[in-house]
């Protein structure tokens, strides 16, 4: 069987280091942001290219408590891409605003540059961008719109780490969100999730909004949360940061024998020289696409829906999102994630690229 994924073969060969990890964080006897949040933080904002990085629980948690440091005014509207993972939404409504949907490009899965100015309106405040699948979103147009505007650019980086447009990395755009979930390129052994960004201010606002809105001890100046990266999670991912591009460079080889040996009748992601692409998800579409699951299922080949439902389509978004979003669907519809996890190796991925090829001739 060719798993979709196993976490324990993932990181199996940091094991060790783990271990020994952990037995230095057990005796120090500070457990809650201590050295080792500190040293991640500061690693990870260098893997950036950013000033700053604040480590927090979890990737929803970075949406959040990055459109809140904001402080946008009541009625506000974000823009969003349509075929986003819902969270990126959930992030918007739980700040009390507006989420207002922009359809992808088909090509890229990203949102469309194009199509944006169009939703653009007195009370939009940011453009919340999605790296989706490890690919970059078309940077400079929409940092040209951004601007244009005077509007905010929050980018979701949960499934780019490392990713670039134009040689510049994700999260070094606008205000960078990132999970570290287990199945991530750069995944912890638990939730866990971050902001990048350059502005000072800004970071000190992150910072006591996840520490119950207190910059000094039992003095609350804001309505925080507890949203704190934890220490033993924060000691894994220092780890798991210094083998982060062997992860890519593995994924990159594999995701290059899908694109050579895979049959031209399953739409394969774009290749394009602006791009570095990191291949958290590698997807191709098929109208059968429910068929060509369950065919690599019976030849004992796993794989994944990312996503299976639109978001505007979630009984969670009734009420809340208006409006068709047909090139959203058809990718819900047609998509499928195929294995590329770090475990894998080159005649597994030429495994399912032969059954593949069997099921469309």
């Amino acid at each position: 069987m060719i798993e979709y994924e196993n976490l324990q073969k993932v990181n199996e060969k940091l094991f060790d280091k783990y271990k020994e990890n952990f037995d230095v964080f057990m005796k120090s006897g500070w457990y809650i942001l201590g050295s080792q949040v500190n040293k991640f933080e500061k690693e990870f904002a260098n893997f950036c290219t950013t000033n700053y990085c604040v480590g927090l629980a979890s990737g929803l948690d970075a949406l959040i408590i990055a459109i809140d440091a904001f402080d946008f005014p009541k009625e506000s509207e974000i823009i969003v891409p349509s075929n986003t993972y819902i969270a990126t939404i959930m992030a918007i409504v739980r700040n009390g605003f507006k989420p207002v949907l922009v359809e992808p490009n088909i090509a890229t899965y990203n949102i469309d540059s194009v199509k944006i100015e169009e939703k653009i309106t007195n009370k939009t405040k940011a453009i919340l961008v999605v790296h989706l699948y490890g690919k970059a979103c078309e940077m400079d147009k929409i940092s040209q719109i951004a601007m244009k505007y005077d509007l905010k650019i929050i980018e979701d980086c949960a499934q780019a780490h490392g990713a670039k447009y134009k040689n510049q990395k994700v999260g070094s755009f606008g205000i960078g969100c990132f999970s570290f979930y287990p199945t991530k390129n750069l995944g912890a052994l638990g939730d866990a999730g971050a902001i990048t960004c350059d502005d000072k201010n800004y970071v000190n606002k992150i910072k006591a909004l996840r520490n119950y809105g207190s910059s000094t001890k039992y003095y609350n100046d804001v309505l925080g949360y507890n949203s704190r990266l934890d220490e033993v999670q924060a000691g894994f991912l220092s780890i798991k940061l210094q083998m982060l591009n062997e992860i890519t460079n593995h994924k990159r080889e594999l995701a290059k024998m899908y694109m050579d040996n895979l049959n031209d009748n399953f739409v394969k992601p774009v290749v394009d020289t602006d791009y570095f692409d990191v291949y958290h998800i590698f997807n191709i579409r098929h109208s059968k696409r429910d068929e060509v699951k369950e065919y690599l299922l019976n030849n004992n080949i796993k794989t994944e829906i990312h996503y299976p439902l639109a978001p505007h389509k979630q009984k969670a978004m009734k009420g809340i999102i208006d409006g068709d979003y047909p090139i959203s669907e058809e990718i819900h519809n047609t998509t499928l994630s195929l294995p590329i996890s770090y475990f894998h190796t080159k005649d597994d991925i030429l495994k399912v690229c032969e059954v593949l090829n069997r099921f469309v001739k």
